[in-house]
Order: structure tokens, then C-alpha cells, then sequence
């Protein structure tokens, strides 16, 4: 029998480039993968009943979100550079995004293969708001693993 454990609470967020922390972000959405369902129809040779078949068509993985607040770094927007200058092999990197929790302990980690920014948005400005100003980025990539 499996060992009940908790579930991991994460406090904060960090993107890794090429093994070189990027800096800490607030949200982050859309980890995953995705595979196109093909419905196929077969008929049954013994009873001539038709049948729809479900197979694995394309897989896909998902974009990745990611919010931070604004701070004076600009690394993201430097990275997203590379993609406005049509330079997206130099921009395609190994990244990882890793969770930490409130003590600044490593909780989970998920690689990235050649991701690359396929948007970086700035934030809303308002001079009456209280809220923190916030930037967005979204990561597209050619795969990704969970390794802890």
C-alpha cells in the first residue's frame, strides 16, 4: 500500500535558463501535454456491428504561463527579443521551472526542450490601483518532464 502524503503547497516560482535562475514569478499555468483523440470506425467482422474506436492521434504540449511582478529586471524581455529579430533558434533554450516552498527548499521541478517566449505582455497601469504592477510570458516548447 502507497504512503499517504500531503500535497505539495509552493509559495513561489523559479524559471531556470540553461541551468541559471531567471528569476521567481508569482503564477504559473498550463504545465502539461495533450494528445488528439482519432475516433476510428471499425465493424466487427463476427456480429457486422459498428464500432468506434478511440486512438492516439498528434501530441501537443500545452503553452506555459507564467506572472511575475514588474521588477527592474528585464531578462524576459530580452529573451522575447531574440523572437521579435526572427532569431528563434538562438532563442530556443532547456529551461526548467522549479516550486519552492516557504523555507526556499526545491519541491518540484519540470524540464523543459527548446523553449522559447511566444508573448510577453506588460502590465496594466493605472496611478489610482494598489496592486502590484504584474508582467505576463507564455513559453511554448517541444516537451517537458516532471523529474522531482
Amino acid at each position: 500500500m502507497a504512503d499517504p502524503e500531503n500535497p505539495l503547497v509552493a509559495f513561489k516560482f523559479g524559471l531556470e535558463l540553461e541551468g541559471k535562475l531567471s528569476g521567481f514569478f508569482t503564477n504559473v499555468g498550463g504545465i502539461g501535454s495533450e494528445t488528439e483523440v482519432i475516433a476510428h470506425k471499425i465493424v466487427n467482422d463476427k456480429t457486422g456491428e459498428t464500432l468506434i474506436q478511440q486512438i492516439p492521434g498528434r501530441l501537443s504540449w500545452t503553452p506555459v504561463t507564467l506572472k511575475r511582478g514588474v521588477t527592474s529586471n528585464i531578462d524576459i524581455w530580452q529573451w522575447r527579443q531574440k523572437v521579435v529579430e526572427g532569431k528563434v533558434d538562438a532563442a530556443r533554450t532547456n529551461c526548467s521551472i522549479v516550486a519552492y516552498d516557504q523555507s526556499q527548499k526545491e519541491i518540484a521541478r519540470w524540464n523543459f526542450v527548446n523553449a522559447w517566449p511566444s508573448k510577453v505582455v506588460g502590465p496594466d497601469m493605472d496611478s489610482g490601483a494598489v496592486d502590484y504592477m504584474v508582467e505576463d510570458m507564455t513559453i511554448v516548447h517541444e516537451g517537458v518532464v516532471r523529474v522531482s
